[in-house]
């Protein structure tokens, strides 16, 4: 007696096909999972055993192998228990292989035959829709696993006795209807923040581009604060966004009841987290801190206190835009299109400024910035200070303008870019930061004027091919806030005036003027450059 059903293995978001055979023959009674099983499935022979028991049914006396093809891919998870289960009752004769031929399955069991929650519904459906079949899965995954197509078929039971009637015609099982969370006024609005103009400008224009942004500055000075509040004037997740987003998110397991939200992610990890945490991977390969903020903020608090190997392994991901977790027995691939942004004291005790010495002494500041890498910084856009705020700012009134003002103009510049990308026949790129070299030439060449102050600012700021292009890409999105067509002389300027020097720079400077070159101080050549 042989049946199989077609259930998904999940190699990053990809979720591929895998077909479960059940055979049972004659001989001694053994239950085998052959197919490169993890312990998880291993262990799905007694969670079977007890679900067939719940339901008045045992396993024949014989001999029982399950295979997992193809056999050289790893099988990770419990939810093969489901389809192992179907196919079992299929070959024994207490379904009918054609129940089952249209359909993929996942789900977990318990022991008295419940169908549990499981991870990855989402990309399951979309697997199963694209190999044109239906899709069973546990009743709670319904909702988030309706959103793969609109005539989709999908049967979500609660229990295994309930699947067995509705194929047997004693009952029907509803289709589950597509969740989303609903719209809800934002508790955090940048009304709430005051002073910290020059802070708010640098958020709106990283907003605008999708740039990446580092603040620097005192505690107390709102940085945190400020990057609270980057979502709230970010535009809502279109709807292919929105697809990419929940489906991370319903394989890391965090898509509550199902339901699927607009809103833009904001993933803060803790200091400490590990270079696996940030970027994913470990023996079970799961996406980490950067995929599960893939089109939204990833926000990085006292970032040089973060490891060194953690921070470098930032740099792949935020050039390419994805995340390869490459081991020796596998290679797994996570969408990573993320803004950064972090936040860090001048230096270790936080008092530098200046004119004023540090309680660790002169050399504290240029210790503390040398555990952040040059090629780190080479790739964050805006680099700010974010001086105190002053007892007479905080006794002002709350300013008239709030996120939602805010937001409508960086939806008004992200509409602008989205369009002049789609007149070049591009449809992928959607904001500034993700404009190619080649690109640039097209949408950001500056007037003369602008022209001659970038090649100015390259030779004495001593930019390199990253940094020139990065600072183009901001003056390009300074433009279409404004609603220029060209780059002018200003937008340039003011771009210019966000690249903050760094100890190593000026270091650099240093001896370039032993050697015959002056040197400088990038924010002061920015902001005298612009007059």
């Amino acid at each position: 007696m042989f049946a199989q059903i077609t259930t998904l293995a999940f190699v990053g978001i990809e979720a591929r096909p895998v077909e479960v055979q059940v055979q049972v023959s004659p001989g001694l009674p053994a239950f085998a999972i052959v197919g490169l099983p993890d312990k998880a499935v291993a262990e799905s022979r007694e969670r079977i055993r007890g679900a067939l028991y719940a339901l008045g049914l045992g396993l024949p006396p014989k001999h029982i192998t399950v295979n997992l093809a193809p056999a050289d891919l790893p099988k990770e998870g419990s939810h093969f228990d489901l389809p192992i289960v179907l196919a079992l009752m299929a070959a024994t004769g207490a379904l009918s292989q054609d129940m089952l031929r249209g359909y993929c399955a996942i789900g977990e069991l318990a022991l008295d035959g419940a169908i549990a929650h499981v991870v990855g519904a989402l990309p399951a459906a979309i697997g199963a829709n694209a190999l044109g079949k239906g899709l069973i899965c546990p009743a709670s995954c319904g909702a988030e696993a309706a959103w793969a197509a609109e005539e989709m078929e999908i049967l979500a039971p609660a229990h295994l006795l309930a699947l067995v009637n509705h194929f047997k015609g004693h009952q029907s099982l509803s289709p589950p209807e597509p969740a989303l969370e609903p719209d809800e006024a934002p508790v955090l609005d940048l009304r709430d923040v005051k002073g910290q103009e020059s802070a708010k400008r640098a958020l709106e224009i990283a907003a605008a581009g999708g740039h990446n942004l580092l603040m620097v500055g005192p505690p107390g000075s709102g940085k945190s604060m400020l990057a609270e509040r980057l979502p709230t004037i970010l535009p809502p997740l279109s709807a292919k966004e929105l697809l990419e987003v929940s489906m991370i998110r319903s394989l890391a397991g965090e898509l509550a009841g199902g339901r699927l939200t607009r809103t833009r992610p904001f993933r803060a990890p803790h200091h400490s987290a590990s270079m696996a945490a940030l970027v994913g991977g470990g023996v079970r390969p799961r996406p980490g801190e950067v995929a599960l903020a893939h089109h939204g903020v990833l926000f990085l608090d006292e970032l040089p206190e973060f490891s060194p190997q953690a921070l470098d392994s930032l740099r792949q991901p935020l050039e390419s835009g994805e995340c390869v977790v490459a081991r020796a027995n596998h290679r797994t691939t996570y969408p990573a299109r993320i803004q950064l942004v972090a936040a860090m004291n001048p230096c270790r005790c936080g008092e530098w400024a200046p004119g004023v010495t540090c309680r660790r002494g002169k050399n504290c500041r240029e210790r503390y910035e040398a555990r952040l890498s040059g090629p780190l910084l080479d790739r964050i856009d805006l680099q700010i200070e974010v001086p105190a705020v002053s007892p007479a700012d905080l006794a002002l009134p709350a300013p008239s303008e709030g996120s939602a003002e805010v937001r409508a103009r960086v939806t008004a510049a992200r509409e602008r870019q989205r369009a002049r990308f789609a007149a070049l026949g591009d449809k992928k790129r959607r904001v500034n930061a993700e404009a190619t070299g080649a690109l640039l030439e097209k949408i950001a060449a500056p007037d003369e004027a602008a022209r001659t102050l970038l090649q100015e600012a390259a030779t004495q700021m001593r930019l390199s091919a990253r940094g020139f292009h990065r600072t183009l890409r901001v003056a390009r999105t300074i433009a279409d806030l404004d609603g220029a067509e060209r780059v002018g002389r200003i937008h340039v300027a003011e771009a210019l005036s966000y690249r903050r020097e760094t100890y190593a720079e000026a270091a650099r400077g240093s001896q370039a003027g032993v050697a015959g070159k002056p040197p400088h101080s990038g924010t002061d050549a920015g902001v005298a450059l612009r007059h």
